[in-house]
């Protein structure tokens, strides 16, 4: 074999054939990796939206298990002594209130400012006492004064001019106490610190007064006031808001809770009715006061975009609805 022979290289048609081969398994290997990558943000994003819905609901269940409790035998009398119940929501009791889309929330604004309640979506106001509350050592009916027992003054989160619960097992009474000196102290309360009259015996109104005298371990705690709504965040998407009552007496607080809710939708169970409702603005306190259980659906959105199979919707965003059963334990019978 001569020389030349023996040192031939490839002809162009076997180089253009293997350039082509190649390409192909280079196509492959790029098609597998780009199929992996929308597979991983898809699973991502999905994971990401079923945390958002499981953070969301075990946050809304506390203040929904809570609400409508004292601290005491929950069938029982409230006295509410307050001076502003028909002005401020949260100094009216009711254990369990709830909106329809397009009913008005006294508590929230509407619209689409910074914290405002998407209209469109329904609102969930909730009371009841704040944690488990602290037994009394003496309660001085006619000064006005409640002395927590001295194993818990020093642990005790309550503050002055904190609206307060306290209960025994004849009834509850809502009330508001006045400035004190810390841990220890007696707290006060009359007439001048936010309540109407100073009997906390029921029924009592702001029109009769009746003195009772709640005995030693008697409960005593803060009230606990919410309002969970969907609304504009200050980034222009939406929220899980809560609105809660704050400590020492100050106005009510709104908390920005979940962001990626983009909507709320809630029915009611309630004691000797059949079906599963919406909120009612024709319901009244007696028919509120049957509700032992809510249905919470909540739609969530991923943060990522183009990840779903339609990207001209939401920009691609998943969306997915959860639907949540939560018990009112204390209405249960």
């Amino acid at each position: 074999m001569s020389r030349s022979l023996r040192s031939r290289g490839f002809s162009l048609v076997e180089l253009m054939v293997a350039m082509a081969l190649g390409l192909v398994v280079v196509g492959g290997v790029v098609s597998v990796l780009m199929a992996n990558k929308r597979s991983y943000r898809a699973n991502e994003g999905l994971a990401q939206v079923q945390e958002t819905a499981r953070s969301a609901y075990e946050l809304i269940a506390r203040d929904v298990r809570q609400s409508g409790t004292t601290g005491c035998d929950n069938a029982r009398k409230m006295t509410n002594v307050l001076t502003n119940a028909a002005t401020n929501w949260w100094e009216a009791w009711e254990g369990v209130h709830g909106f329809d889309n397009g009913q008005a929330d006294s508590a929230v604004t509407s619209g689409t400012g910074t914290n405002n309640r998407d209209s469109t979506t329904d609102s969930l106001r909730l009371r009841g006492i704040d944690g488990t509350g602290f037994p009394i050592e003496v309660h001085n009916a006619v000064s006005g004064t409640i002395t927590l027992q001295t194993a818990n003054s020093s642990t005790t989160s309550l503050t002055s001019n904190d609206y307060l619960i306290i209960c025994d097992f004849d009834h509850s009474a809502m009330f508001k106490g006045g400035t004190w000196d810390g841990p220890g102290r007696s707290i006060p309360y009359s007439t001048g610190t936010g309540n109407c009259v100073a009997g906390l015996g029921f029924p009592s109104t702001c029109a009769s007064s009746l003195t009772y005298t709640f005995q030693k371990n008697a409960w005593i705690g803060r009230l606990s006031a919410t309002d969970w709504y969907v609304g504009t965040n200050a980034r222009g998407g939406k929220s899980l808001f809560r609105l809660r009552l704050a400590s020492g007496g100050a106005a009510p607080v709104t908390e920005e809770i979940i962001a990626g809710v983009t909507d709320m939708q809630i029915k009611y169970g309630r004691n000797g009715v059949d079906t599963i409702d919406d909120a009612n603005a024709a319901w009244t306190t007696s028919d509120w006061s049957k509700v032992n259980s809510v249905f919470i659906t909540l739609w969530v959105d991923s943060s990522d975009t183009n990840i779903s199979t339609d990207t001209a919707t939401l920009s691609g965003k998943l969306r997915r609805p959860y639907t949540y059963i939560i018990t009112l334990r204390n209405r249960v019978s």
